[in-house]
């Protein structure tokens, strides 16, 4: 029988076999921590691993994987260990009655499953806390929090915040979430017509919300749009360019205005834009003003037969058209029978739509009405 080698010779053969392994995966030997002994033991007895030998292994893998060593590499040192292992180490001479074979195989195996998942956890781990400083960096971005940290931030996620910058907000009807399929594949659509660069894309509150570095919000809302396509409709609402870390959030609140009014007036959103836009929120600002202009203007029209809402239905479709005839076609009737209500809404009122002199009054008590749900509420 062979004579057993002393302790401190085994331990430099252990440690001669990790560095060859080590050196021919290009890693770390600290990797193969344990293993070796453990390999040789299976090799006399036929075991497996111990629990306390798996959970080992997936700190190990941890460690890999927060050291950015690829799994590819982390399996080929350990599979290289173990065939040195199988010709290098000394045999201890101990009668067997098992399968040295299968018992070194079954617990490689066993050592690289409990890496594998060792290396997930540590990947999952990371991809968690990333998504955490990227949704509280977004949060702080269209919130507007600590301009300078902002700054600091906004680098890692390829934002320069010095530029100019418009955000567009996408209501798909259905809520965006995170974890939706849906929201990567528009999310991939609308960044692949934006391009890469100075583009932050992410979901608040069900909107899909689009960071632009651009000084062109129609251009803008012309690529969000191409990129949702009609195939998945959806309204979308622009802000105006800013500048500075503040101006992402200028430019999200008014996004977000123009998508509230564009439901709530009937408005396109694609007409809710620069100086469209400031104007429409000056009208929400003063809520006693418009309720006495719509009162003023618009309450004559309740004494109509039908009551205020097709006069009211008649004013809207022409003002957006333009003209009595594209307005007569929207509203599936006959110029004359539009013609007539518009008559109808100048006996009543005093004001004729038509006379641009009485134009703008109208209109806006109109827009007014739309604001406050008049006249199904009463202001």
């Amino acid at each position: 029988m062979p004579r057993s080698p002393s302790r401190a010779a085994l331990a430099e053969t252990i440690a001669a076999i990790a560095r060859r392994a080590a050196a021919s995966s290009g890693t770390d030997p600290g990797l193969l921590e344990g293993y070796l002994e453990i390999v040789r033991d299976v090799r006399r007895t036929g075991r497996g691993l111990t629990r306390k030998e798996r959970d080992d292994r997936r700190l190990l893998g941890r460690r890999a994987a927060e050291n950015n060593v690829p799994l590819g590499t982390l399996v080929d040192v350990y599979l290289g260990a173990t065939r040195l292992a199988w010709t290098d180490l000394p045999d201890t001479g101990t009668p067997r009655r098992h399968d040295v074979t299968a018992a070194v195989l079954r617990a490689a195996n066993e050592a690289v499953v409990a890496l594998a998942d060792g290396y997930d956890d540590a990947h999952r781990s990371a991809i968690r806390a990333e998504e955490a400083l990227r949704r509280e960096f977004i949060d702080d971005l269209l919130h507007g929090a600590d301009p300078g940290r902002l700054a600091e931030r906004a680098g890692g996620f390829g934002l320069y915040l010095v530029a100019h910058h418009v955000v567009a907000v996408l209501n798909g009807g259905n809520a965006f979430t995170d974890a939706d399929d849906r929201t990567r594949s528009v999310a991939d659509a609308v960044r692949g017509r934006l391009g890469g660069t100075g583009v932050l894309i992410a979901t608040k509150e069900g909107l899909l919300v689009c960071v632009v570095q651009s000084t062109d919000s129609g251009a803008v809302l012309a690529d969000v749009r191409a990129a949702v396509g009609h195939e998945r409709p959806g309204t979308v609402g622009v802000g105006r360019p800013h500048p500075g870390p503040g101006g992402v959030a200028r430019s999200y609140d008014e996004a977000r205005t123009a998508l509230e009014l564009s439901s709530r007036l009937g408005v396109a959103a694609d007409h809710l834009l620069g100086a469209d836009l400031l104007v429409y929120q000056v009208l929400g600002r003063d809520r006693a003003a418009i309720v006495d202009l719509v009162e003023t203007v618009l309450s004559p029209l309740q004494d109509a037969r039908g009551g205020a809402r097709p006069l009211l239905d008649t004013l809207t479709a022409y003002f957006r058209a333009g003209n009595a005839t594209a307005a007569a076609r929207d509203l599936h009737l006959s110029v004359r029978a539009l013609t007539y209500r518009l008559a109808r809404i100048h006996r009543l009122t005093g004001y004729d739509p038509s006379n641009p002199d009485h134009r703008y009054t109208v209109e806006t008590a109109v827009l007014g009405a739309r604001m406050l749900d008049w006249p199904e509420v009463t202001p």
